[in-house]
């Protein structure tokens, strides 16, 4: 991505002249699912703005809308051409920014919707996947001075040859945290039907504890490895600009959990929380000609294809120095499309076999203090080895530690590896159900 602050800087300007905070609020598709949601939206929008901020909004298609509209397109066509699905996605948006625009006018407010091309979200030409260039957002700056309310659509864009693209699921956290930075915000709010970020899923480990906050390389990390609260690419974003995050639940009112830049020197656990990829597949392309470019021709392959291969080990057998073999986990979703270009890429490094295996799960442990502490992944697979789970393969970074899994056993993993590392809450502290949930559980 170019340096989306240098285009319309006099934002930048504005923003330090004006004195008054400017706060994006982006909300989810569950936030938006009707209209009676939607009026509640805007009713939290003008009480921001009553507060003395500046707001703009950014808003996802209704819940469901974006899954119905890519099934019409498979029903015309089963592989559709992707410039014609962006084209068709984006307008899910364009509905729920028109109407939180209206709602706004109902309350008593000014409220205006913008798509993509209106702002001038200008990205790549990644159809279905487009990052995002540069913005444009100088009629935004004139609505707010103006006290309108900016409703812009998430998740959309427009490539050099004005063609419609979308950012990829999730993409509207994208677009808000992409316009907190571009205005020099100073929040992005991303609003949702959870509390904020938890130690791990609560419907998975119900003693989860929510987060008061935790630095970006976490956050990151965490949406990276399966966590769904934030997309990947808008963690990644707030970071470069140091946009301060602050996730919130929609209908709770409760405090949320603030995602931040945090210092090395202010780390207080050794791992803060807990995530897991469901569906994953380990591909092992077993003694193959053993030749310096033999990593870069797998990894260069996974690239073309646009498959997020993880876990990634290449080894050398001692007693037979001239073979050696790649292992690596992927989404089981991208096997069918990757399994062909795999096959034939063993075949030409002379690889004696092509193992697959599926009904994987990947658990992660994630935090900054994993870094000075090599005891983590040896306590991690002590745990979970006393329970009679071994995982297929291992893998640590200053980050994280991530075991493979057989798909089974995930939540009992995530449950395991929650307790053993003291990440929930104490059992006396829970409500009555969810102690027994534990208990289910333990």
């Amino acid at each position: 991505m170019n340096d989306i602050t240098q285009k319309g800087a006099s934002g930048l300007e504005a923003a330090s002249a004006s004195r008054r905070p400017r706060v994006v609020m982006k909300f989810g598709g569950t936030s938006v699912a009707n209209l009676e949601r939607i009026s509640h939206v805007a009713r939290m929008a003008l009480e921001s703005q009553q507060a003395g901020n500046e707001v703009l909004l950014v808003v996802s298609a209704m819940s469901g809308e974006t899954n119905r509209l890519l099934a019409l397109a498979h029903q015309v066509l089963p592989v559709p051409d992707t410039r014609e699905l962006d084209v068709i996605a984006a307008t899910g948006e364009q509905v729920s920014a028109a109407l939180a625009a209206l709602s706004i006018h109902q309350h008593g407010g000014q409220g205006r919707s913008f798509l993509g091309h209106q702002v001038r979200i200008l990205t790549d030409d990644a159809f279905t996947k487009a990052r995002i260039h540069s913005i444009e957002h100088e009629a935004l700056l004139e609505a707010l001075a103006q006290g309108v309310i900016p409703v812009v659509a998430g998740f959309q864009g427009v490539d050099a040859q004005n063609n419609i693209t979308t950012l990829g699921r999730g993409g509207s956290d994208t677009t808000a945290v992409a316009l907190a930075a571009a205005l020099g915000a100073d929040a992005c709010e991303i609003y949702t039907d959870v509390d904020g970020v938890f130690t791990a899923d609560p419907n998975t480990c119900p003693a989860a504890r929510q987060i008061e906050s935790l630095g970006y390389e976490e956050m990151l990390e965490l949406a990276a490895l399966g966590a769904k609260v934030l997309q990947p690419r808008s963690v990644e974003l707030a970071m470069r600009y140091k946009v301060p995050l602050h996730v919130l639940s929609t209908f709770s009112g409760r405090p949320g959990t603030w995602v931040l830049d945090k210092k090395k020197g202010m780390e207080s656990r050794r791992v803060t929380g807990l995530a897991c990829e469901r569906r994953q597949t380990q591909v092992q392309l077993v003694a193959a000609e053993n030749r310096p470019e033999l990593l870069g021709d797998v990894l260069e392959l996974l690239a073309e294809l646009g498959v997020s291969g993880d876990m990634v080990s290449h080894s050398v057998p001692p007693h037979e120095p001239e073979r050696a073999s790649v292992t690596f986990c992927m989404p089981s979703g991208e096997l069918a499309r990757a399994q062909p270009r795999l096959e034939q890429l063993g075949t030409e490094v002379k690889a004696r076999q092509l193992l697959i295996e599926g009904s994987l799960a990947k658990v992660s442990l994630v935090g900054i203090g994993i870094r000075s502490d090599p005891q983590v992944c040896a306590m991690a697979v002590r745990a979970l080895g006393r329970e009679g789970i071994v995982p297929v393969a291992v893998t640590a970074s200053e980050l994280r530690v991530s075991c493979l899994v057989h798909e089974r056993q995930a939540d009992r993993a995530m449950n395991l590896l929650h307790e053993a590392f003291e990440l929930g809450q104490e059992l006396a502290e829970l409500p009555r159900e969810q102690r027994a949930a534990v208990a289910a559980v333990r």
